[in-house]
């Protein structure tokens, strides 16, 4: 499908909100990797922060445990429809990484909204392979 065959087809689809993908996987949230951090607790404030301007998963693996903890901002329909791509984020460990976050997705997130803070600093790049597999349902 090409991208204007997609924007037409998304343009009658109902609107869908920013997505944040967790990875709770071999590295990512764990005591092991990070000891001290409350991953759990991070994720219920990442839910809760977010409420209803986005939705928060987690999945098992993104396979970029050099950057755990791994956090994928997608953006909304329309975000993407100003251009918004997925937005990976790495070393997600400390609070106020968590904060800007939520800021971020009530903000409007990718496409919408600059990231606050410093959080693009923490943004990394992966294959097309590791991004592919996220968009599969990984």
């Amino acid at each position: 499908m090409s991208r204007r065959t997609r924007r037409e087809a998304s343009a009658g689809a109902p609107a869908s909100p920013c997505t944040v993908t967790v990875c709770r996987g071999c590295c990512c949230g764990t005591e092991a990797k990070h000891p001290g951090v409350d991953h759990l607790g991070q994720f219920s404030r990442l839910k809760e922060g977010v409420g209803d301007a986005g939705r928060v998963r987690a999945v098992p693996c993104l396979d970029v445990c050099a950057h755990s903890n791994v956090v994928v901002v997608n953006p909304s329909s329309e975000g993407r429809r100003a251009g918004g791509r997925p937005v990976w984020l790495g070393w997600v460990v400390q609070e106020d990484m968590v904060e800007e976050i939520v800021d971020w997705v009530r903000a409007g997130g990718p496409g919408v909204a600059e990231p606050p803070g410093t959080l693009d600093l923490q943004e990394f790049a992966v294959s097309r392979r590791v991004r592919e597999s996220l968009d599969s349902g990984s």
